[in-house]
């Protein structure tokens, strides 16, 4: 007869806790694999992770690529956690920065349109909050703009007044 009332408790971590620590460190490769040489550079990499990054990078094949990729999360989980937590961090700075920087320009991009839609009423709220702009500036790029736009030409003066814009808000504040 079987005797169930043994008590043999397992310390370790669950076989599921193993398996998303393991998904996770692939999802880790995956990214690692379409970074750029420049983003690769930043990160804290052995140089065998860095080649197996490269290499994974470079093979074409879906399959080859699948298993190059499972290989390079096998060199990954190599790794101890501290080194791991690092590179985890700064891809998520690095992501984070992404995120700020396309906030920047969807508000540029939309002062801009606002700015061509409104012209000088929308220009006041503008130089309140950025009172280092040429107002004189502003408003003859926001004509140039209007007047190619009516006449179906190349926007270069909507590109300059995003030009402006741009240096405008990125400008640090006084």
């Amino acid at each position: 007869m079987i005797d169930h009332d043994t008590t043999d408790e397992f310390d370790g971590p669950s076989r599921s806790q193993l398996r998303r620590e393991a998904l996770d460190v692939l999802k880790l490769a995956t990214t690692l694999a379409t970074l750029s040489d420049a983003q690769l550079d930043r990160l804290p990499l052995p140089e065998d992770v860095r080649a197996e990054a490269e290499r994974t990078r470079a093979t074409p094949s879906h399959g080859a690529r699948k298993r190059q990729t499972q290989f390079l999360a096998k060199q990954l989980r190599r790794l101890d956690e501290d080194a791991l937590d690092a590179i985890r961090k700064l891809l998520d700075h690095d992501r984070q920065s992404a995120h700020r920087q396309t906030a920047v320009l969807h508000q540029i991009e939309a002062w801009r349109d606002r700015l061509l839609a409104e012209g000088d009423a929308a220009l006041d709220p503008l130089l309140e909050r950025h009172p280092g702009g040429d107002r004189q500036q502003l408003r003859a790029l926001i004509r140039q703009a209007r007047l190619e736009a009516e006449r179906a030409k190349p926007p270069r003066a909507s590109r300059e007044l995003f030009r402006l814009l741009r240096a405008l808000i990125d400008a640090p504040a006084d």
